[in-house]
This record gives structure tokens, C-alpha cells and sequence, in this order.
């Protein structure tokens, strides 16, 4: 793998544009999103795996995230988004949880996470790092999950998708956050996170952990907007737009 990155710096040296934080955000829509859930539902064993994976995940992320360097590209589309009074609805491929739970962290981004087994460590480790989290997916519970997003654009929090999770098939858009732009208005935005080096697991997605001192390269394409009467054709078209940047973006810079 060989991605061009050029000057780069720690993320916290990097200009990156941010929407204005919510003057007063709800409560009630903090505490759905932000706090982690009760696990009743888990046996004491499945919770005690749930904790495990949770620290371990953010210990990781937390351990290799500060030793890298990160170039931004793009940023530009994010100023005149957010310039404009919009909202992002961000899209990225499942393999770059990593990069991007570390370089988007303490934004109040709002991520759509699986209502299963997995996507509960996974909405616990990202909600340590700022992030809000919407239980459900394409298989499982996808309506209240959009309901909930809908709410975080209203309070005035972006919102999230790993397009091809939370099984895949990889690299395919499902159409969530198309249906989301068309009910809020607000901006599908594309963007993919690239790594001068790493590890790459023998999962569905193949997912990449960032080697320590790396380089990271997050690319952010123009927003796509969807008119709040688009029919199924117009909705279709919109997902096809949105798969089409993804795909040019991996091409790119993979």
C-alpha cells in the first residue's frame, strides 16, 4: 500500500473546520446519545466481554492515536458548509473506525452503531472519545436509529454513518444517509482516511489498525444534497453519487 501524504502534522496542530456547538444542547437528547446504555439484556459474561473489548479498544486507540501525523485535504468543503448553516452527515468505509474515532474525536459527532452484540463495545468506546452513538442498522432496528440521528441534527450535533456496516458487503452504500439529508437538509458528506502504514485484520471489512508513528491522511470530497421531495429515482441517484465519491476516493488514495 502506498498513499501520497505530504506535510503532515499532529491532529491537534490542524486547523480542522467545526460546526458551532449547540448554545443549549438538550439534555434529553445528550443523555439517549452520549451516556452508554444499561446491558441488562447481556448475560454476566457477555457484559464482562463487553467492558473488556470497550478498554481495550479505547486503550489501543488512545495509545497509537497521539504518536501519529495527519494531513487534511478538503477542509475547504467544510468551511462553506458550515459557513452556510448546514450540518455534516459524515460517510466513511467500516475498515476506518480507527482512524477516524481518533482524528474526528470530542466533535459531538453522532454515529449510527449496530444494535448487536458487537456494536455495543463499539458505541462504549466511542462515546469515551466525545462521540454520541445511535443504536441500530440496515438489518436491525434502523428506523429508531434515524429517528435518533434526525434528533442530534436538530440539537445541532453531525452526524455519522460507517456506510457498509455493520456486516457489509464491503465498500457498498446503503442508502440511511440519504434518506437522513432528505428529512434534515443537511449534507451527506464523503470522506476517506488513509495510513502511510499498518496492520489490516482477516475480518469481513479488513480493518486497519495504524502502526505507531504513522501517517494519516483524511480526504474530505464536496457535499451531496438531497431535495427534501426527492422521489425513490432521486433518492437512488443520490446513493449512487455517494458511492461513486467513495469509490474514487479509495481508488485515489488506497
Amino acid at each position: 500500500m502506498s498513499v501520497e501524504i505530504g506535510h503532515s502534522e499532529p491532529a491537534r496542530a490542524l486547523r480542522v473546520p467545526a460546526p458551532v456547538p449547540p448554545a443549549e444542547p438538550d439534555r434529553a437528547v445528550r443523555d439517549e446519545l452520549f451516556r452508554p446504555r444499561a446491558l441488562d439484556e447481556y448475560a454476566v459474561g457477555q457484559r464482562a466481554t463487553i467492558h473488556l473489548a470497550d478498554r481495550a479498544f479505547h486503550t489501543l486507540i488512545g495509545s497509537i492515536g497521539p504518536t501519529m501525523r495527519w494531513e487534511l485535504r478538503g477542509g475547504e468543503h467544510l468551511d462553506r458548509l458550515y459557513r452556510s448553516g448546514k450540518l455534516a452527515i459524515w460517510n466513511f468505509w467500516h475498515n476506518q473506525i480507527f482512524y477516524a474515532t481518533w482524528f474526528w474525536r470530542r466533535r459531538g459527532i453522532v454515529v449510527m452503531t449496530s444494535r448487536s452484540f458487537d456494536g455495543e463495545y463499539i458505541a462504549r468506546f466511542i462515546q469515551r472519545f466525545g462521540y454520541g452513538a445511535s443504536r441500530g442498522s440496515s438489518t436491525r432496528g434502523g428506523t429508531r436509529a434515524l429517528i435518533a440521528q434526525i434528533r442530534a441534527l436538530r440539537a445541532g450535533y453531525d452526524a455519522a454513518f460507517t456506510i457498509d456496516g455493520p456486516k457489509g458487503p464491503p465498500y457498498v452504500a446503503k442508502p440511511g444517509p440519504v434518506l437522513l439529508a432528505r428529512k434534515t437538509g443537511h449534507a451527506i458528506v464523503p470522506v476517506h482516511h488513509a495510513g502511510s502504514s499498518y496492520w489490516e485484520l482477516n475480518s469481513w471489512d479488513r480493518f486497519r489498525i495504524p502502526k505507531p508513528f504513522s501517517r494519516g491522511l483524511v480526504v474530505v470530497a464536496e457535499p451531496i444534497f438531497v431535495a427534501p421531495d426527492a422521489d425513490d429515482a432521486a433518492l437512488e441517484h443520490a446513493r449512487q453519487a455517494l458511492q461513486a465519491r467513495l469509490d474514487e476516493l479509495r481508488t485515489t488514495y488506497d
